[in-house]
């Protein structure tokens, strides 16, 4: 979802690793989450995105930004966050959105591995950072599997320090892009932009990944 990931990591008895630091912080980042549009966020690539109704998965969907606007544009949407309290901010700031919310994360995403449902477009923003170098291939061959003929990935890769308390990697886009072609996605588009809430050492590139009918 959102301009700060929320999900991924090796699970534990706390959650994924990924997820450190956002419980806690779940009404703070609400407001940082929100102060941004959908629009803008994803502005360079809405071209590539799928026309309604399509199912679209957000993984990482933190307080639902994108996944409302989404369902709002009448698409299907399949909101994955495994943070209680961000699943918790995102029903309550978004009660009217048709929204299915479900606790899963990469590498493996468990749950929706096995609904068998599939994707025509599936979002991970602020996301991809969270997974060690080591789990990129797991997850990968999840994201393949969850995705239909014709369907687009579109991630988010964030570069600069990590803040406090959180488990981020900084990855050269190169080997992202080299994990989806060994699995059948070509790369559509790639772009780079500064951070939205104005962190002057952070920048992102974006990233739209496509397989064939």
């Amino acid at each position: 979802m959102s301009t700060a990931g929320s999900a991924a990591g090796a699970t534990s008895g706390a959650g994924p690793a990924g997820t450190a630091g956002y419980g806690e912080a779940a009404e703070q980042l609400a407001v940082q989450y929100e102060s941004v549009a959908f629009t803008d966020v994803h502005r360079s690539r809405l071209h590539l995105y799928p026309a309604a109704p399509a199912a679209v998965l957000d993984i990482g969907a933190g307080t639902g930004r994108d996944a409302a606007a989404l369902a709002a544009l009448g698409h299907r949407v399949v909101a994955a966050e495994p943070t209680p309290e961000l699943r918790a901010v995102g029903r309550r700031l978004h009660p009217d959105a048709d929204i299915r919310w479900v606790a899963d994360a990469l590498p493996e995403l468990p749950r929706l591995s096995t609904e068998g449902e599939r994707f025509d477009l599936i979002l991970l923003t602020a996301v991809w950072m969270h997974l060690t170098p080591a789990e990129g291939p797991t997850a990968m061959d999840a994201l393949a599997r969850l995705l239909a003929p014709g369907a687009r990935l579109a991630l988010t890769l964030r570069h600069g320090p990590v803040p406090p308390g959180r488990r981020m990697f900084d990855l050269p886009p190169e080997h992202t892009i080299a994990l989806a072609r060994t699995r059948g996605l070509q790369l559509l588009h790639r772009s780079a932009r500064r951070d939205l809430h104005g962190r002057a050492d952070v920048s992102w590139t974006e990233l739209v990944l496509g397989r064939g009918h």
